[in-house]
Order: structure tokens, then sequence, then C-alpha cells
């Protein structure tokens, strides 16, 4: 037999035993309805050799040894290509996420809206780890990431029609890959051998409108030069027409939810103020804004009329009514992103001569998305961050008050006798138009190689060069120039006394038109030009990579053939974010995003070997060890060499039992990102500890508060300060930080019993503890440690230093660094299972379930006080379940294939925060009830929509294949989310959902056809 240069596999150490997700996989291999690339023996192979054959074809993901998939000690999981199709989904990481338990979503269509870089991303990330620490592999290959945020493999820059299966390896394997496998390894498998010609369409939309979409595949395989060469093309179009407020009635409900502390029930702000909700309906919550398109004036408590237009009319009685005449801000709000893909790959492979193949292979993608949000909304003392071109000092610009002699000023309003004269304002300008943010993306990926067998074919290598570029081009449209704002709100009369005018001269001759912003439509076209911000942020990511390796058995031991590998690599990366002035230097209602770039080098040598302990003794039909090792040198100096180190275990009691142990040693060096990034515009929901605060207060936190100036002031004048925070916390880099190294634990049994014949059933479990992980701290722990410490307040505290408040009090920035933090760990276990059943004439049945179990998920850092410990476990906010698991069932005939699946995810609180701050709640009433106070409450009410249901998702597909002369035509159609169950309602979720149950999409109905031949 012919061995396979690609796969580099081997028969060797333990038969009789399998992974679950190995026989699914095999499964899916033989229901392929594309014509097999013939191979050619010598002879007709036995029965025996044909087992041999398949078992040699399966890539083993995790290792480069030469040995069957029967053999890794690491928990695999597969996903194959009839998995895939039988989803109905276009997105590939959706796919992967809706069916694998241990794969969680990072980026997406319905969680990134608000994120400065990531709109438009689809990226996933194991065991909520991050994706910085999910290497994603093609073929077993690096490639260059989607994004500067760090190691983003954007899933649809891969045409789907090229995606044979993915397997999923959860655990540390830094050792085999390098850096960023600390959570484990998703490697997309390429089509390989399939000739002859596929054209797939499919489209979809939601049962109840919006989410439509529709995707297009073609595919080509061929051998050429008698056999000796083949090729495989690929290309796919994928578009998706998002999802709107306004396709879903859930998302129309406003609400804006607190815990009163003194009535201690849960309230919904209504046109009379925040009520209890057991006193009102869902019909009385409101929460809607100031930010009107004709304006509100003179929105300040010392003013007794206030005004407001709707359209063109002018009315005085805003003054307590903004939750009766505001706007609902969410009318603007995407829940899903609109965005559209193309996707072009293709592969070569040649014999060169019996020993030695080479290959080839190049991908480009093009993916763009387009955000449209609401139009941008100012009032007088909104703040825009400045960066001073020179020495690089912050500032800070508002568009400030306007003038009571403003010629656009009605003389209504102008003789109200507002507080000292000045015109607070606050308006949404429309007429410059929504803010829209314009992703298109490009990346080219491309490896080149040759490979072959020395020592009369017992050993195989590999030699081969790599590169990959990616450009973001951003465009943020539709942004206000606060410096031009002040110009043109500084309006006078001309010469003429009739013609209005930019007061300042110079500002006129740079094309300032006058600003008037007394009712809807009334900001000229001029106006509107002159004001508008269009800033771009451009991204330049490169990465090259040479690897070289060899595999084979060094020698032989009783119990078998020793095997091994080893190899070195050396891979370069750079980036380059190049943004425009005005977003450099700031002074927009944009975030600032600084020019930086950063390159790394990276040098490594690894090596693997496997040693056969025992084979058919008594208690051990086979006993194999198994280690390996990874030495990194990388270019910066302030990280040293990074070592990655695995050994396991596996061992066969007796046919059909195997149990496996492993524990691995991972290293990952910070990103240049990570490292060397200056502050990076953000935004981030958080609650300042300060709110409330009093000269007499007792709160946490409150008598450092009140050592802040501009509090103080606030009380001196106001008695009581309140928090206005405007939730702008920037990402920023760390040039300390260092290697972070996790330790990873996996002990599991399999079981293939030879009485329960078709059934396979593994358990893991799991414990991952990242030392000195690479992470950030928390807004409101920051702020806590602050003011809530035993730390001194001020100068000599670090977390102060990373709070900046306005003249008011308010927080305007909240740095959030990268630290190497004391500890982040999750541990838990998984089962999976899988059954066959031949049903004769009547067809096969085939049953599939994957579970996962979180036990912990927790992070922990040094504070002033001691190490703090945050437990995550079982928190919606942070998307970590408790449980989650997947399971399907199905019926296949000659042609026809019917599937049933089911997903479920267990209940979990909505936000352990809310928790935390309502027991205080709780613990001060009790005191006031025992010091029998009259504020007493008794039977305190128990908070409202912080208990999150399970959920359970089911869905339907049919697949029906018609062979036709020389081709075939399968028809497919399906449900997915039969019950249209989109979760519970989700307090601070996108339109009241959440993206954990699919963001609001619901029942979903798809149907295509692919034609092959």
């Amino acid at each position: 037999m012919k061995k396979s240069l690609i796969t580099i596999a081997v028969n060797a150490a333990i038969v009789g035993t399998v992974l679950s997700n190995i026989a699914y996989a095999q499964d899916n291999k033989n229901n392929e309805s594309s014509i097999e690339r013939k191979k050619v023996t010598q002879q007709a192979p036995t029965k025996q050799q044909k087992k041999a054959d398949d078992i040699e074809k399966i890539t083993v993901t995790g290792s480069r040894l030469r040995r069957d998939s029967f053999s890794v000690a690491t928990p695999l999981v597969t996903l194959g290509r009839d998995g895939i199709d039988d989803t109905g989904l276009g997105s590939l990481s959706e796919i992967l996420v809706d069916e694998l338990p241990q794969v969680n979503a990072s980026s997406s269509n319905t969680n990134s809206q608000s994120s400065v870089q990531n709109t438009g991303l689809s990226t996933i990330n194991l065991r909520n780890l991050g994706t910085n620490r999910t290497l994603t592999l093609i073929d077993g290959r690096r490639v260059v990431s989607n994004s500067y945020s760090g190691n983003y493999v954007n899933l649809s820059t891969i045409p789907s029609g090229m995606v044979k299966r993915v397997e999923v390896i959860t655990g540390g394997a830094s050792a085999a890959y390098g850096s960023d496998a600390v959570a484990g390894v998703v490697n997309i498998i390429t089509q390989q051998d399939k000739e002859g010609f596929k054209f797939k369409a499919r489209g979809g939309k939601s049962s109840e409108g919006g989410a439509k979409e529709y995707t297009l595949d073609i595919n080509y395989g061929s051998e050429f030069d008698d056999g000796r060469g083949y090729m495989y093309l690929s290309g796919t179009v994928d578009r998706q027409f998002g999802l709107t407020s306004y396709d879903r009635d859930r998302a129309k409900i406003s609400d804006s939810y607190r815990y009163s502390s003194t009535q201690m029930c849960n309230q919904m702000l209504t046109v009379d103020g925040y009520q209890c909700m057991r006193d009102i309906t869902q019909n009385d919550w409101v929460n809607l804004s100031d930010g009107r398109l004709g304006g509100v004036f003179g929105e300040y408590s010392k003013n007794d009329t206030q005004f407001w237009y709707d359209g063109q009319t002018l009315h005085n009685d805003w003054k307590d009514n903004e939750e009766r005449y505001g706007v609902d801000f969410n009318q603007w709000t995407a829940l899903k992103v609109p965005d559209r893909a193309i996707a072009l790959a293709s592969k070569f492979e040649y014999e060169i001569s019996d020993d030695i193949q080479s290959y080839f292979q190049i991908q480009y993608s093009e993916n763009k998305s387009l955000n449209k949000g609401a139009p941008e909304d100012e009032y007088e003392s909104s703040y825009a961050l400045t960066i001073d071109p020179e020495t690089g000092a912050p500032g800070r610009i508002r568009p400030g008050y306007i003038s009571i002699n403003n010629p656009y000023v009605p003389a209504e309003i102008k003789d109200a006798g507002f507080y000292k004269n000045r015109i607070y304002w606050d308006r949404r300008f429309g007429e410059v138009g929504r803010v829209t943010t314009d992703n298109k993306r490009t990346t080219l990926r491309a490896w080149a190689g040759i490979q072959g067998t020395v020592f009369d074919g017992d050993w195989d290598w590999d030699v081969s060069v790599s590169h990959g570029k990616f450009k973001q081009q951003q465009n943020r449209l539709n942004e206000l120039n606060i410096p031009k704002v002040v110009n043109a709100l500084d309006a006078e009369y001309a010469a003429d006394g009739v013609t209005i005018q930019c007061s300042d001269e110079t500002a006129r001759l740079d094309g300032c038109a006058p600003l008037n912003l007394f009712g809807a439509g009334s900001i000229t076209p001029e106006a509107a030009n002159y004001i508008r911000s269009n800033p771009t942020i451009t991204t330049n990511l490169s990465q090259t990579t040479v690897t070289g390796y060899i595999a084979g058995d060094l020698f032989d031991l009783p119990a078998g053939p020793v095997a091994s590998a080893f190899g070195v690599e050396y891979r370069r990366d750079t980036q380059d974010v190049a943004t425009s002035k005005e977003q450099r230097y700031g002074g927009i209602t944009f975030n600032v995003v600084p020019t930086f770039d950063g390159d790394v080098s990276v040098s490594e040598v690894f090596g693997e070997v496997a040693l056969p302990i025992l084979k058919n003794v008594t208690g051990a039909k086979s006993l194999t060890l198994e280690a390996s090792l990874r030495i990194a040198d990388y270019s910066w100096a302030g990280t040293g060499l990074v070592k990655s180190y695995k050994s396991g275990i596996t061992w066969e009691p007796m046919t059909g039992y195997m149990v496996r142990a492993n524990w691995a040693r991972a290293q990952r060096a910070p990103t240049i990102t990570e490292l060397i990034s200056p502050p990076r515009g953000d935004y981030d929901r958080f609650d300042d500890i300060c709110d409330g605060v009093t000269a007499t207060s007792t709160d946490a936190g409150h008598d450092k508060c009140r050592l802040e100036p501009s509090i103080a002031q606030v009380i001196a004048s106001d008695g009581e300060f309140e928090d206005g925070n405007n939730s702008y916390s920037p990402n920023t880099g760390n040039k300390d930080l260092f290697e972070e190294s996790a330790d990873t634990k996996t002990i599991g049994l399999t079981i293939a019993p030879e009485f329960f014949e078709g059934f396979r059933l593994a358990v893991d479990y799991y414990d991952i503890k990242v030392a000195d992980a690479i992470a950030q701290i928390d807004n409101e722990d920051i702020i806590n440690q602050c003011y809530n410490s035993s730390q001194a307040w001020g100068d000599t505290n670090s977390f102060c230093n990373d709070i900046t408040r306005d003249a008011e009090g308010n927080i305007i920035e909240i740095l959030q660094r990268s630290f190497n933090l004391n500890e982040l760990r999750t541990r838990g276990y998984d089962v999976s299972a899988t059954y066959k059943l031949d049903l004769d004439d009547y067809g096969r049945l085939y049953f599939k379930t994957d579970m996962t179990h979180v036990i912990e998920y927790s992070k922990t850092f040094d504070t002033p006080d001691g190490p703090q410990t945050n437990d995550y476990t079982g928190d919606l906010s942070q998307g970590i379940f408790d449980d989650k698991a997947s399971a399907s069932l199905t019926w296949s005939k000659d042609n026809l294939r019917i599937r049933w699946s089911t997903k479920f995810k267990s209940a979990i609180a909505a936000n352990k925060k809310r928790l935390t701050d309502w027991q205080e709640d709780i613990d001060k009433n009790t005191e006031r009830c025992t010091s029998n106070e009259e504020s007493c409450v008794d039977n305190p009410e128990s908070l409202a929509l912080y208990d999150i249901g399970s959920y359970v998702k089911h869905s339907v597909s049919v697949s029906y294949t018609s062979e036709l002369d020389n081709a075939k035509i399968r028809y497919f159609g399906g449900i997915n989310n039969l019950t249209d169950n989109r979760g519970d309602f989700i307090l601070g979720g996108r339109g009241n959902f959440s993206s954990q149950y699919g963001g609001g999409v619901g029942r979903f109905f798809y149907a295509g056809a692919e034609l092959s031949f």
C-alpha cells in the first residue's frame, strides 16, 4: 500500500477502541455524494487491509506523529461534511457554535454591533478562554489573523465548499502547534481526493421576517497528467441581510430597570418616574432619549420652562416629560449586522516522483459588513477626547452652550429667562446621517511545499512556506467634528444684517456654515457637510511561516515501534494600524484610535515521541506513553524562551475500553497589540461606586469619593453626586507583559463494548489553569480598588490613575490595561456518545450527542487587600453556562436522509453583579429592621428578570438525492428552531435578546439544491 504523504498516518498503538466522534467522521465520509478520486492498487485488498486503509486516511489533529486516530491521548471532537450540511446554516462559525458545546462565539453578526474593530467578524473560541487562546488552523497550518485585536481568524474567509470536516482538540496543544493553542485547536480540513463538479445554492429566512440569507457554492476537482496531479477549485458567495429592531416586537419594548433600595422592589421607568413593577404593566415601561431630531433646549434642573421640537413645532413642556416625548434610541439598533462574503480557493498536488510530492494552496476572500446605527446625539457638555499632535497630551473639547444672542434662537426661547442665560441643548443630528460602520476586509493566504519519504519509505518529511496578507478598511460615516460644531454654533449676522454667518473669520475661510439646531430639518446641507466627520482605520497584517519536520519510527520495542516527529518553524508577523488625522487626534464623536505598528519574529523547535509500553498482556491490551516539547524564541526582549510541553498516556485494559490522560504546559506570549498598543477607544457599561454620594453618606467607598475635588464641588452646590458616566473605556497595551503559562489536565474514558455493537461513549474531565494570564480587570473592579480598598486614594493608587473624571465629577475614561493576572481557571467535563443501528430494509439510524459541564470558571487578580477571585460560572453576562449539550438523530435509507437535532443550555443568572448589589441592599434593609427603623421593608422582593430559564431548541432537516444521467442532484431543506424559542427577556440585551440564544432570529426556514457530476 502506498503511504499517504499528506495525512502522515501509520498503523500503530491501540486497535479496538475509538473516540466517539471519529466514528461520526467516518460515517460522513461514506455518505458524501461526490465522486471519490480513484486509488490504484497492485491487487485486491483483503478486508483487514481495507480497514487499515480507512484508518490511514484520517488526519489526526494535535500531533505530527505517524499513527492512526485511535491512539490520541487528548480529547478530539469532529464535525463532518454531512453534519455541516444538515445544519442549514451558511456561517461556519455559527455551525460550530451550534453543533459543538465546547465551542463559543467570540465575534459574530449578533454581538459585535458596537465593536470598533471587529464588527462583521465571525470568530470562535474554546472553553470561553478567548480567541487569543484558541488556535484556528487550516489543514494544520497557521494562517494570518483578520484583526489587529489578536489571533482572530474569520471563518467566513474560507469557501464553505472547501471544508471537508472540522476537528477540535479541547486542551493545551501548544506543544504541537505553538503559542495561542492554550485552550485548544480548531483545525479546518479542506477537501481532498474529490473529483467532479458540484454547484450548490441555498437560501433561508426567519418565519417572522428578517434574517434573510443565501449561499452559492461552486466546486470542481480533477486529476491531471495521468493521475500524477490533482487540483481542487472552490468558490463561495454568502450574503446575510441582517435583522433590524423593526423586525421584532420585543425589540420595540423600551425599558430602564433598577432595584429600589428604599422600597425594596423591582422598578421600571415610566412616564411618571420609576415605579414598582408589581404596580404597573409592561405597557407602562419607557426608556426614551432626549436626543430628539428637532432638539431639546433649556433642559436643566434650575430652568422651570424647557422646550422641545416636534418636527418644526415648538413646545414648552419638556420638564419632567422626557419619558413622554423622548425618542426610542433602540429603533436604530441592528439585531444582526448584514454582511456579504466572497471566498475563492484552489489547491494543487503533484507527484514529482514516487517518493516526492509537491503541493500548493491559495485562498482569497473579500468580506463586507455595514452596520447602520442611530444619528449622532450630542449635547452642550458632551466631551470629545483630543490628543495634542506634538506632545501627545490628552485633552477634551465640548460643543458648549448656545449663546442667547445666536441669530437662530426663537424669541420664545430667548425670553424664557434661562439660568445664567445659558441655552442647554440636546439634539440628534439626523440631517448629518446615521452613524455607519463600513468594513471591507480582504485576505490572501498561500502556502506551498514538498513532502516525501526517506529510509525506504519508513520516514516522512515535509518542508513548506506560507504567506498571508490581510487588509481592513474601516470607514466610520456621519460622526461629528466637535471643533467645527463649536465654530458653527458661534453664529452672527453679517454686515448686511440679514445673512447669518460663522463668527470666526478663519473658520469661514475653512468653509464654516452656521448651524441651526432649532427644529427637525433645520441643519442645512452645507452645515451638515461642514461638521460631518468620516474617520478611517486601515489595518494591514502579514504573516510568513517556514516549517520543516520529519516523522517516523525511531526503533522497535517489544510492544511496537516508537513513533516520533521532529521539526523547526520560523514565523514573522507584522501589523500596521493607520488612522485618519481626526481619528488619530480626536475631537470627534468617535473613539480615538492612534496609529501604531509592530512586528515579531519567532524561531521554534519541536519534537514528539510515542512509546508503546505494553501490548497484549494481562490487564493491558495496550499501554502507550507520549511526550512532546516545543521551545520558541521571540524577537522582543520582554518575552523569554517560551516552553510548551505535554505528556500523555493511553491504556486499553481490554478490547473496547480505553483510559486516556494528558498533562500539558502551554505558554502564550503577548500579541503585538497586547504589548504595545496605545489607548484605543472603546465603550463598556459600568456603574460608578460614587453614585449617590452626599456629605454624610456611608455607602462603601463614599469616604474616598468625597476626596475627589470635582465630586466635592458637586456635593457643595447640589447636595448629591449622580453618576453620569459616558461608559468610555479605551483598551491599552502594557509593555511590561510577559508570557502566560497554562497547565491543562485531562483524564477520560472511552467505551466501545463488543456486546453493544455500534455504541461509542467518551467521558473526559478537564482542568485548565492559566497562571499570569494576560487579561483585563473589569471596570467596576478598577473603580472598587480605587475607592473601596485599603490602599490610599490618589496618585499612589495605580487603579485611581486609570480613572479620569470631568469637572462635574463624571467618569469620562477608564483605561482598560492588559495585565498578567494571577490566574484564570476553568474546569469541567465533557460527555460524548454515538450509536449506529442498521435497520436492514428500513435503512439505518445514527444517534450522536455531545455535552459539556462547567464546574468552575474564575479570574483571580492581586489587590491591595490580597488576591480577589471573581467566579463567572453560570453568568450570562460572561456567557458561562453550567451545562450545554447537543444531540441529533439521523435516519437514512438509500438516497433519503432525515435529521432531528436539539440544543440545550442550562438555566443561568442574567448578571451576578446585580445579585451582589441586591444582596447589599437586603443586608442594609435587614439592619434597619433589626434596629426597628421606620424605613424597614418587610418581605423585600427578589430580583426580577434575573433568573434565566433553561433553553431548548429543536431543528429538522430533510435531504434527498436523485440520480440523473452521469449526475446527481440533492434537494434539501429544513427548519431551525422549530418551536421559535428565542430565550427569555434579557435586560440590557440588544433588542432585549441575547446572542447566546440566537439574537432574536427565531424560527428559520431554509431550502436548497446541490448538483454534482
